[in-house]
């Protein structure tokens, strides 16, 4: 009989506290990641996004509490991916960059060169596939960052500001390729600054200050009727130390 392939989802954290030295950079989150709509994570600066993001991935182990895939405690991924507000690009072609994936993945080596093709179309960047990739625009280079997850055949995307350095055509570049994913099936985790952005992307939102988990709501919700006073100050523009 044919098992069925592992699942990453959900990802459930229970009590998660990291610490690093004496600073709490997150303290004691529970929370249970879904499939479905993209959930945003919305906070000031510091407030744990990136930190969360990392342990979400199983970069990062926590200091104190537990965290699962499907139902599975060993962190190393299967079908997630990850991608950074500053990815880094090997210093080869854009596709040999895709290509390099595929093989990480574990994806055969006769079918690299098409799949690499078919994410770069993915992406729109099916024309740059021979430019050197440390040459492309910052834009082109988050596009190209994404083409390197969904290598993966992610179930589980997880997104650290990917569009905080872009202008706002590279913006939307990247946020179709993100909605593309979410209808495709995959689940988004986001981690924003931008409302603009979370009202356009977000089913969901959760609000983080300080390494503690504030609030979690539908997006709309969130926006127009914040529950707690640090998700009110945030969105009149206060500072929320």
């Amino acid at each position: 009989m044919m098992r069925a392939p592992a699942s990453d989802l959900p990802v459930v954290l229970e009590d998660v506290s990291l610490q690093a030295g004496a600073t709490a950079i997150l303290d004691r989150i529970s929370l249970t990641i879904h499939p479905g709509a993209p959930t945003l994570l919305v906070g000031p600066n510091g407030s744990g996004k990136t930190s969360l993001l990392r342990m979400c991935m199983g970069l990062a182990a926590p200091t104190s509490g537990r965290i699962s895939w499907g139902g599975r405690t060993d962190p190393t991924p299967t079908r997630r991916g990850l991608v950074f507000q500053r990815p880094v690009m090997l210093r080869r072609t854009a596709a040999a960059n895709v290509t390099y994936a595929l093989a990480q993945a574990g994806a055969p080596h006769s079918h690299r060169t098409e799949r690499a093709t078919a994410l770069l179309d993915r992406v729109g960047l099916a024309d740059l596939a021979h430019r050197p990739a440390r040459r492309l625009s910052g834009g082109e280079q988050q596009r190209l960052a994404l083409a390197r997850a969904l290598a993966r055949d992610p179930e589980l995307l997880l997104l650290d500001e990917p569009t905080a350095n872009l202008d706002p055509a590279a913006t939307r570049a990247v946020e179709d390729i993100v909605l593309a994913a979410a209808q495709s099936g995959i689940k988004i985790v986001m981690a924003s600054h931008d409302l603009g952005q979370v009202r356009r992307l977000a089913g969901e939102v959760v609000f983080l200050a300080r390494g503690t988990f504030c609030e979690r709501a539908p997006t709309s919700d969130f926006l127009d009727h914040p529950s707690t006073q640090e998700a009110q100050a945030f969105l009149r523009g206060d500072l929320v130390i």
